[in-house]
């Protein structure tokens, strides 16, 4: 099957790259020209573990072609994904012009009948929005081309990508006429051989499925927050706590990590454009727009830590960052706790070093000369009044404590994501973490 994918970022690269994994030959088309001749040369603009490999067989292969002009591609495919974004307006609503703009662009170069796919995060409604762009191109041209739309959300962890795609819990797929859900059920013919769940739905269903999905992982994540602020005061451990509610099959353990709060690309525009969809449909998101305030307010919580532990005297003390992606497994820092945190230190008066395996050059283009830039985690230390622990990259996990005790001037370690145990606290380092009540002493 010949299928096309507009936009190549994250998710159009890596859905192209394992359609192609699975047969298909899949046509990537994006506007920005430096973008697509670098991938001709195998060089990805993301970082995903396994892509590199997966594009690099794909094209080897002839099943992976990268070009700049949808008209030239339209006439050899019978799918096209729509994959560019949508990002958030300042009232929170989804901005669909890059959506509209590609849709109107298929139906001013339509030749033949084309199943017109929605990949990208879009609100409810916008599949109807979608076919009048269409049409609107078909009529400039005053030629009748039939085509259907559809709907086929992404649920792709960054870090994780590759299994996501080709192990899925589960394909959401909104269609609303045979022929759309044969192609379908053609194109992912490899997943359902394998037993995997492809759930077909209308397309309003599938449009909500994706914005659901994502609320109730943010809520989760709102909510252990919230409980962990309450452990600190009543002298429980959030730890204990989570291990005691996530034993019950009904709740489950995933997504109730108390932590520093979450960014990303996903969670904080979803939430917002979900508040935004209900408002203008006349219904208020009373639950969504308390998980977004709490996830601003948990933003705040580490730096509040260590002003609370010098009594308010921060300025002209230095601080180490390890980790600056929102989460591991990624480069990317959009709405990440460790720029809120950056921002409040500067702002207070202190110099900051960081570090990160891997988004260091995004935080380089983003954070420019404010911050010093650290070789690794120990440089990062050196005369460190405090050291923040915000992203949980694995290469984290067990440093030499004595080294970085005596590469502090202050030996103090505010555990942002709760993974350190004890050995800090025995190379001599106060540790203070997330959801646990400080206590006196070492």
């Amino acid at each position: 099957m010949n299928i096309a994918v507009v936009g190549i970022g994250y998710v159009g690269l890596v859905s192209a790259a394992c359609f192609a994994e699975l047969g298909a030959v899949v046509y990537c088309v994006d506007v920005d020209r430096d973008k697509i001749e670098g991938l001709r040369e195998g060089r990805i603009p993301i970082y995903e573990p396994g892509l590199e490999q997966l594009v690099r067989r794909g094209l080897e292969g002839g099943r992976l072609i990268f070009e700049t002009d949808l008209a030239r591609v339209l006439p050899e495919v019978e799918i096209a994904f729509c994959a560019v974004g949508t990002p958030a307006r300042a009232d929170g609503s989804a901005d669909l012009s890059y959506v509209l703009e590609v849709a109107h662009s298929i139906g001013r170069h339509l030749e033949r009948y084309c199943l017109v796919v929605t990949k990208s995060t879009v609100p409810v409604g916008t599949s109807r929005l979608v076919r009048e762009a269409i049409e609107q191109g078909l009529k400039e041209r005053g030629v009748s081309i039939k085509f259907d739309v559809a709907s086929n959300p992404e649920f792709l962890k960054e870090g994780n990508a590759i299994d996501d795609f080709m192990k899925p819990d589960r394909v959401v797929v909104g269609v609303d006429s045979p022929r759309a859900r044969e192609l379908m059920t053609r194109l992912y013919k490899p997943m359902l051989l394998s037993n995997f769940r492809v759930l077909f739905m209308d397309i309003a269903s599938a449009e909500m499925t994706k914005y659901a999905a994502n609320a109730m992982l943010a809520t989760r994540i709102s909510f252990i927050n919230e409980i962990a602020l309450l452990c600190e005061r009543v002298g429980a451990d959030v730890g204990m706590v989570r291990m005691g509610i996530g034993t019950d099959t009904r709740i489950g353990s995933k997504f109730l990590y108390a932590g520093c709060g979450y960014g990303g690309s996903c969670f904080p525009k979803d939430v917002q454009a979900l508040i935004h969809t209900a408002h203008s449909h006349g219904c208020q998101m009373r639950i969504l727009e308390a998980v977004e305030q709490v996830n601003r307010a948990q933003k705040e919580v580490l730096f509040e830590r260590f002003s609370r532990f010098y009594n308010g005297q921060v300025k002209g003390r230095h601080a180490a960052v390890w980790g600056l992606a929102f989460k591991p497994g990624t480069d990317d820092i959009r709405e990440a706790p460790s720029l809120v945190l950056i921002d409040r230190l500067l702002e207070a008066g202190c110099t900051v070093s960081v570090y990160d395996p891997v988004a260091m050059p995004e935080a380089r283009r983003v954070l420019g000369d404010r911050v010093s830039y650290a070789r690794d985690i120990y440089e990062s230390t050196l005369g460190a009044d405090v050291l923040f622990h915000v992203t949980e990259w694995k290469e984290y996990r067990m440093p030499a404590w004595e080294v970085i005790q005596k590469a502090m001037r202050s030996p103090l370690l505010i555990d942002g994501r709760n993974v350190f145990d004890q050995a800090p606290e025995e190379a001599g380092i106060r540790k203070l973490s997330i959801g646990v009540a400080e206590r006196d002493g070492l």
